[in-house]
């Protein structure tokens, strides 16, 4: 992001929150949404992002009227400038009721959901649901950053530098004794703690970075060279991780996708499990597990429901997760198919209808061609989880035109001290 020539300074009121974690207020005839706010404070912002008529991006530098949901910055790292903790300074259950509105409002804005379907819906009876744990402690998966010297730390945010102050998030045991040990200059870690309380690290190799030009543009290309393959070297314990849910155990590579709350896999399985058998009859027969990556839910639905499934059809483009699929559900035989390849690209290959699908696509959500997919096979059940508050509901809005109806929503806090918040819909056929 490219800051204005000058300093630009404004003070401004800022009355509700933005999906995104800022908080939005108008300063100068323009929307303003100002990183660091809480709503109903009146703040003194300073301009990062001047380039758009209609809108600016500012950060809180000076808070006026202040919160009472204020509290000191309960992050080091984030005080220090990190990206982790973006709500760190606010009280956590405040924090909850923020994520609450913005789902709401992008439910009715964006999903255009009408308001008797809203109103119904366990988010807006009971709000976002705080995942069992503690607001710190939570992550047992995490990326750090190396610097020039060796030196593990968090991201910093907008910006390459490294943070060494300690970020609350990871679980104890998974970072702490990080800070006199030396690494790859410029590599990344990746850190997990498994079932067993075993850390492993994997060191991925260091990518040539974009330094200049226009600084978004340069977050982008810079997060899309590290997202490419790269060379790996487990410096500590294995290059596979133990996970269970359930009773079954995954052995996922350390680099591979689990969820980041400890306690965020077992609890989605169970939301999943519970809104098929509130809304599935008679007894299933197939079901999809779409972005299924080693088919948590796919082990949800072969192990929950009376009777059993004859097959699970997991599709993803992972192959590691899918491999680890394979060993996980080898008792299975061939209840369980495992497809590689883009959703939308697959699932005209799957040679079966089903009754029940299951997705849980990443951050850009599932899109017009995956929904018209999954509507003509007529399933009597659909579950979406969405890590992306408005893509979710642009997805629900999709499924609504397509014919199906939303029979339920909740939203869980899976990423506490954050603005991150997961969704998980129940549609059926309307």
């Amino acid at each position: 992001m490219t800051p204005p020539a000058t300093t630009h300074r404004v003070e401004v009121t800022v009355d509700r929150p933005a999906n995104g974690g800022e908080a939005v207020g108008r300063a100068d005839g323009r929307v303003l949404f100002v990183r660091g706010a809480i709503p109903g404070e009146r703040v003194v912002a300073e301009i990062t992002d001047d380039r758009h008529d209609s809108y600016w991006r500012g950060d809180a530098v000076e808070i006026l009227d202040r919160s009472p949901r204020r509290i000191p910055v309960a992050c080091p790292a984030a005080a220090g400038g990190a990206g982790c903790c973006d709500l760190a300074h606010i009280e956590p259950g405040h924090a909850r009721d923020l994520k609450q509105a913005v789902l709401l409002d992008v439910l009715s804005r964006v999903g255009h959901l009408d308001e008797t379907t809203i109103a119904a819906t366990d988010l807006a009876t009971r709000g976002v649901d705080r995942l069992p744990g503690t607001d710190t402690g939570w992550r047992i998966r995490t990326r750090l950053a190396v610097d020039g010297r060796g030196r593990a730390g968090q991201h910093a945010f907008r910006g390459s530098a490294v943070i060494h102050d300690v970020c609350v998030q990871p679980a104890p045991g998974m970072v702490d004794d990080l800070e006199g040990r030396r690494f790859t200059p410029h590599a990344e870690l990746a850190v997990v703690l498994d079932a067993d309380g075993v850390r492993h690290i994997t060191e991925l190799a260091p990518v040539a970075e974009v330094r200049h030009g226009d600084a978004r543009r340069r977050a982008q290309q810079n997060r899309r060279r590290r997202s490419r393959p790269r060379a790996q070297t487990v410096v500590e314990g294995a290059e596979y991780a133990v996970h269970r849910v359930g009773d079954r155990t995954w052995d996922i590579p350390v680099t591979g996708f689990w969820q980041a709350h400890r306690a965020a896999p077992q609890t989605y399985a169970d939301t999943v499990l519970d809104y098929v058998r509130g809304h599935l009859d008679p007894t299933p027969r197939v079901a999809w597990d779409l972005y299924g990556g080693a088919g948590v839910f796919a082990g949800a639905l072969l192990d929950g429901l009376d009777g059993g499934l004859e097959r699970v059809h997991i599709v993803d483009s992972d192959a590691g997760a899918l491999a680890a699929a394979t060993r996980t559900f080898d008792a299975d035989g061939d209840r369980v198919v495992t497809h590689r390849g883009e959703v939308a690209a697959r699932l005209y290959d799957l040679g079966e209808a089903p009754d029940i699908v299951v997705l849980d696509p990443p951050r850009t959500g599932a899109g017009e061609r995956v929904i018209e997919a999954i509507t003509a096979a007529q399933p009597a059940v659909v579950v979406h989880v969405g890590c992306n508050a408005a893509r979710f509901a642009r997805d629900l809005g999709l499924f609504v035109r397509h014919g199906y109806r939303v029979a339920q929503v909740r939203g869980f806090d899976a990423f506490p001290l954050t603005h991150h918040v997961e969704a998980v819909a129940c549609l059926v056929r309307a």
